[in-house]
């Protein structure tokens, strides 16, 4: 695991934590100096993906390793943290196992999918080659990089960025943390005194999603926006500075 702590030191404390097969510093790599300059970051790189050679265990072993740095190095709480799609599960399980504590938890537009393990195998075994193939072979990687421009409107630039992340990490790692995500369950009506539950809501995914956030956690604090699935931290300021400002809001909030 990496946790690396950065901007202003004397700024609030906002945790970082990517999505599925991503490091922080390409999921968050658009907006990490907007979030520098007020916040006191602590980004999050997990075991499979932090450039050593450990395979991702699986999404409560990783947790309990956040939790633990919290606690050593922040005296078990934060004011904020935010995950980034499969991030937003580490957030939610850091909310509700209650060994540290949240004044502000971010979902970023996740889709909190759930499963049995039968359904989730079945699920691995339809994905993960998909998101382990993308950049095998010149004309894939081309077609798979137009793809993210068009739909996530992202620039050459950025698109490259993602692309050779989806390269770099074991598709073992890749495999466990999408399969064992789909077994690591939230509650429903999660409520914990002096948290509060932030979602970015990007409607382009589907009002389901929009269900899924408030069944898990009560009275949720919900922002809608008008974008694909995380569209924001593509690089797009048209998408990032609304929800900046969001973030900035939620931040300022009493608990």
């Amino acid at each position: 695991m990496q946790f690396e702590e950065m901007g202003n030191m004397s700024g609030k404390t906002l945790v970082l934590l990517p999505e599925t097969c991503c490091d922080w510093q390409t999921n968050f790599g658009s907006v990490i100096q907007n979030l520098s300059e007020k916040y006191h970051l602590i980004c999050v790189n997990y075991d499979g993906f932090d450039g050593s050679d450990k395979i991702f265990p699986d999404m409560i072993t990783v947790t309990e390793k956040i939790e633990k740095y919290i606690i050593d190095k922040h005296d078990g709480r934060v004011d904020g943290a935010i995950g980034s799609s499969l991030g937003s599960s580490f957030v939610g399980q850091l909310v509700m196992r209650k060994k540290v504590h949240i004044d502000h938890a971010i979902f970023g537009s996740p889709d909190l999918d759930q499963s049995g393990k039968i359904a989730a195998k079945l699920q691995s075994l339809l994905v993960v080659p998909i998101l382990t193939s993308f950049t095998k072979g010149e004309k894939k990687r081309n077609k798979t990089k137009e793809k993210l421009k068009d739909f996530f409107l992202m620039s050459d630039e950025t698109a490259e960025k993602f692309m050779n992340c989806f390269a770099k990490f074991n598709p073992e790692s890749i495999k466990n943390e999408y399969y064992t995500d789909l077994l690591t369950h939230l509650e429903d009506d999660i409520y914990v005194e002096h948290t509060r539950a932030h979602f970015i809501y990007a409607n382009k995914m589907g009002e389901k999603y929009l269900k899924r956030y408030k069944k898990h956690f009560r009275n949720p604090d919900i922002r809608e926006f008008d974008m694909q699935h995380e569209q924001w931290l593509f690089g797009e300021k048209k998408y990032a500075e609304p929800v900046l400002e969001a973030i900035d809001e939620f931040m300022k909030m009493s608990v």
